[in-house]
């Protein structure tokens, strides 16, 4: 079964990018603009194997709801990377505190993308 890779971005450029990446590699990708709008793919039938999530979004930054995952039994062992243009030195500090599986730095390019997942996953 293809691994099921949910990515949480408010920007609709880097969705399609990322989408159109995976779905190239052979992933089930699915997206969501929001922290709040991931939770219909996060707890469900069949949740994702990976969540790729946008550091600072409206509403709810990726690494706070990261730690809400984290915090809970059903979604703890999902593999959490943090996605941002901040700095190496931040985005460690923020896979620390939010209890991430590691991060990708912006912009990136396919291949990090997929090394990091297969990393994880």
């Amino acid at each position: 079964m293809n691994k099921k890779v949910l990515v949480v971005d408010d920007s609709e450029i880097v969705l399609e990018k990322a989408h159109e990446a995976l779905d190239a590699k052979g992933y089930n990708v699915v997206t969501a603009l929001s922290a709040q709008d991931a939770d219909q793919f996060i707890y469900c039938a069949r949740m994702p194997d990976v969540i790729i999530m946008d550091v600072m979004m409206p509403n709810m930054d990726g690494d706070r709801k990261t730690r809400i995952l984290k915090d809970d039994a059903t979604t703890k062992n999902i593999p959490v990377l943090l996605l941002s243009s901040k700095s190496e030195n931040e985005l460690a500090h923020l896979v620390s505190e939010s209890g991430a599986d590691g991060f990708i730095r912006k912009p990136f390019t396919f291949k990090e993308l997929v090394e990091k997942i297969e990393e994880v996953t």
